[in-house]
C-alpha cells in the first residue's frame, strides 16, 4: 500500500459567493513519483450553475496549466520544473480565483492511476 494525497479541482465563478462545481481531481503519491490530474468541464451544467458569462477558453487554459504542471518538464513552466512534491503543494495552495482546489486529503492505495480514476468518478462525474 502507498500513501497518497488528493485534492478536488473546483470552478468558483463568483468567489464572494463561495459556491463551486467540482470539475477534476489531482492525485499525488510520493513513493510512486506520481502526480496527475484529470478534469472535465460540463459546459451546460456550468453555465446553468454560474448565472453569469464565463470565458470558457480562459477556463480551459487554466485547467490545462494544472495538467502541464503535473506533467512537469519545460512545458510546465518554472513551476513544472520543481520537484514533484513542490509542484503538488503549489497546485493545492489556497487561492482566491476561478479555479481552486479543495483541502488536501490523504489515503492509501495500491495503484495511484486507478485511484485517480475512482476519485474522479466519485467526486466529479
Amino acid at each position: 500500500m502507498h500513501l497518497f494525497e488528493y485534492a478536488v479541482l473546483r470552478i468558483v465563478p463568483r468567489v464572494e459567493r463561495e459556491e463551486f462545481l467540482n470539475v477534476g481531481v489531482i492525485v499525488y503519491c510520493a513513493s510512486q513519483g506520481f502526480l496527475e490530474c484529470r478534469y472535465g468541464v460540463p459546459e451546460a451544467r456550468l453555465r446553468a450553475f454560474t448565472h453569469c458569462e464565463l470565458d470558457m477558453d480562459d477556463l480551459l487554459e487554466r485547467l490545462r496549466s494544472f495538467e502541464r504542471i503535473c506533467q512537469g518538464r519545460r512545458h510546465g513552466g518554472p513551476i513544472g520544473q520543481l520537484p514533484v512534491a513542490s509542484r503538488f503543494r503549489w497546485l493545492t495552495a489556497t487561492r482566491s480565483t476561478l479555479v481552486q482546489t479543495s483541502p488536501v486529503h490523504p489515503g492509501l492505495c495500491e495503484d495511484p492511476a486507478a485511484t485517480l480514476a475512482r476519485l474522479y468518478a466519485q467526486l466529479v462525474e
